[in-house]
């Protein structure tokens, strides 16, 4: 029976997986711009909605939030490439031990108030890769489902309860100029009893299975040359050297492939300096900026990102230095994975090899006795076929594809040798010449003889060119027009600089040099920036065409009918569901913003002020909304779901659409109906029923 948690087919290379990882996000992005571009080309919207859909209006300042994110998102990121997330997680695997339930709460417990802080996008980066890892290495954890959906789940709940910690909490505060301080005052009682009371649903309800969460959970061991070893820093490239090739290789998933996911976890590289380095500037940024927000009247009077943009490029700046100081070390490790990479797929290569001739070799005999009555398989040489003794034969350069793991002087000289290796084989006088230009070497291999581009091409029997294709041998006349008389030159053909080949060595020295800073700033969500503003131009574009008006009169008249209560479910459940349909719950949340915003118009314009406990509960309800949407029905509800996604796909996991819906509904509904209760009973504890103010 095969692995459940292994891919259909062959495994991928690490480039493809990474072009693979981005793919859904992308095609996304594309979407929501190509829409704002053909609607400019016909007119529909103009300058007034593209202005304030990026440079902002009603409160709402589109670069403002993507600034104070994505520099925010540097120094969390930057932690978890220091390795803090993973040690953190290792030290949890300790304390919780083989205990399978005790082992699941400290996880959870442990995903939430790291999220809680740093917000979901490290938790996804690192956590997902932990899990995957973790439930490979046991032999008793059947699927990784409850593990994954459960850390997917409480990382997005977690992530409700700081403003920084979610774009979506940044536009939501923005809109109703909400004080950081109060948003978390108001929004920490329903998250964290959400999170207590989903525990226990979660373990003995939704994943009550020994084969998904075992009593014991038996984990391989390290050996005590393995735990002598020093830990590799994942940042570095090619660090883990045969490792890496061999968990990459197709087929990937035997016990030597194995002792990667073991060493991530047992041994994980802890970068001490730039971890405690971090967390101080992070643990500095949040406190001055909730401070500064706090001092202010409307949480608005100066953008935050003036405090976080500096903490940033501090960061940054560490990052750039520590790898200058390292870069001796760091390009040393590099290039010995790079070596132990090379004679990997050599040896992969021979091996394959060998065993494609000792199938060859027991399909030879049957294939002999089958043939003995007939005609032979090769032939004699016909006298149109010139020999090796009246021609020198033209040097045969065999081309592969070029392997992203050696440097390009070692494929040169791997090219030379190929060359002159080829040459003079096909040169020795014992090598036969067969009619169908093989060459019959002495241990009775056969080979491609060398083609004479001046030489007339021979007639086959049937009257079919010997150059042209013959039906009845594709493959052999497929295989000498393969060899074209531009690679029968002999020497090395240099390769011309383009601007690809600038940009991957570029990049490949600035791993080897740089690898913290090079790979945070790859990690960054810069995908968030063309999305996010599109999706703003376009919600502001049904704003002054009408649209937003429309809906926010049929909220007005939801409201009316049910009161407070009915304002908090059905925002709830309306965020929820726009959020697997709306361009992710950022779109939803800035789509839902204006649509309050104009129902407090109109009731403004009507003179029928809006309770304080409606509004407020109205607008809370979606701040959960939009944070627990992201683990409803559809990856696409969040970027942080196509993210993890992809994680696990690289990971050989694969989640199908149709499992992650079957998985998350149960828990999306229990989280809602939880959240929104408790938030039912805060609004009339703490809130009034006259007329509300921002």
């Amino acid at each position: 029976m095969s692995d459940p948690r292994q891919l259909d087919g062959d495994g991928l290379e690490g480039d493809v997986s990474q072009i693979n990882s981005w793919r859904s996000i992308v095609t996304l992005v594309v979407f929501v711009v190509t829409t704002d571009l053909f609607l400019l080309a016909i007119l529909a919207i103009g300058r007034e909605e593209v202005h304030d859909g990026t440079i902002g209006a009603n409160n709402i300042s589109p670069i403002d939030i993507m600034a104070f994110f994505l520099t925010l998102a540097y120094i969390a990121i930057s932690i978890d490439a220091s390795g803090l997330v993973r040690f953190l997680a290792y030290k949890v695997l300790q304390k919780g031990g083989k205990v399978g339930h005790r082992l699941f709460f400290y996880l959870y417990a442990f995903f939430f108030c790291l999220g809680s802080f740093i917000g979901n996008d490290p938790i996804i980066l690192s956590g997902t890769a932990f899990l995957a890892y973790m439930t490979r290495v046991s032999s008793n954890i059947v699927h990784p489902r409850a593990w994954i959906h459960s850390q997917f789940a409480v990382a997005n709940i977690a992530s409700a309860i700081l403003v920084s910690s979610n774009p979506t909490n940044l536009v939501l505060a923005g809109a109703f100029s909400i004080r950081f301080i109060d948003y978390t005052a108001n929004m920490i009682v329903p998250v964290v009893i959400t999170a207590i009371v989903l525990f226990p649903f979660l373990l003995y309800f939704i994943f009550a299975d020994a084969r998904l969460i075992p009593v014991e959970i038996m984990m391989h061991e390290l050996s005590d040359a393995q735990k002598a070893k020093p830990a590799v820093n994942p940042n570095i490239p090619h660090a883990r050297g045969e490792l890496e090739e061999e968990e990459d290789a197709p087929g990937a998933g035997g016990d030597q492939a194995k002792s990667l996911p073991l060493e991530e976890i047992m041994n994980p590289f802890l970068d001490k300096g730039g971890a405690a380095f971090g967390g101080v500037i992070m643990a500095a940024t949040l406190i001055t900026v909730l401070a500064l927000n706090a001092s202010s009247q409307t949480g608005s009077e100066h953008p935050v990102f003036w405090v976080t943009l500096p903490a940033a490029f501090v960061m940054f700046v560490w990052d750039l230095g520590f790898g200058w100081l390292h870069r001796h070390e760091t390009r040393e490790i590099a290039r010995k994975g790079r070596e132990e990479i090379r004679k990997a797929r050599e040896e992969r290569a021979i091996r394959e090899e060998e065993e494609e001739k000792e199938r060859r070799e027991q399909i030879g005999p049957e294939d002999g006795q089958d043939g003995a009555s007939g005609p032979s398989r090769f032939p004699a040489t016909r006298s149109s076929v010139p020999s090796t003794q009246e021609r020198p034969p033209t040097p045969t350069v065999f081309v592969s594809e070029p392997s992203s793991g050696l440097a390009p002087d070692e494929k040169a000289q791997a090219l030379d040798n190929a060359t002159s290796r080829t040459t003079s084989e096909d040169a020795s006088p014992s090598n036969k010449v067969l009619s169908n230009d093989r060459i019959e070497s002495p241990d009775g291999a056969y080979k491609l003889s060398p083609i004479n581009p001046n030489a007339p091409l021979p007639s086959s029997a049937d009257g079919t060119p010997r150059g042209g294709v013959n039906e009845k041998k594709p493959k052999e006349d497929l295989e000498l027009q393969a060899l074209s008389p531009l690679s029968t030159t002999s020497g090395k053909q240099p390769q011309k600089e383009n601007l690809a080949s600038l940009a991957a060595k570029a990049y490949s020295w600035s791993q080897e040099t740089f690898p913290t800073a090079t790979v945070v700033v790859t990690h960054l969500p810069f995908a968030l920036i063309p999305f996010a503003l599109s999706m703003f131009v376009l919600v502001q574009a049904l704003v002054t065409k009408g649209w937003v008006q429309v809906f926010a009169y049929g909220w007005d008249h939801w409201v009316t009918k049910t009161g407070t209560v009915g304002s908090i479910g059905g925002m709830g459940f309306l965020s929820v569901i726009l959020c697997n349909f709306a361009g992710t719950n950022i779109g939803t949340t800035i789509l839902l913003s204006r649509v309050i915003q104009a129902w407090a118009a109109i009731r403004d314009s009507g003179h029928v002020p809006i309770s304080d406990r409606t509004f407020w509960g109205t607008v809370y309800s979606m701040a959960l909304g939009v944070n627990y949407g992201a683990f409803s029905t559809a990856f696409s509800a969040s970027l942080a779901g196509l993210l993890w996604r992809d994680i696990l796909f690289r990971k050989h996991i694969r989640v199908s659409s149709l499992e992650f819906a079957r998985v998350n509904l149960p828990i999306i509904a229990i989280a809602m109906t939880i959240g929104s209760a408790v938030l039912i009973g805060e609004i009339y504890i703490m809130r009034h029923e006259g007329a509300y103010s921002l």
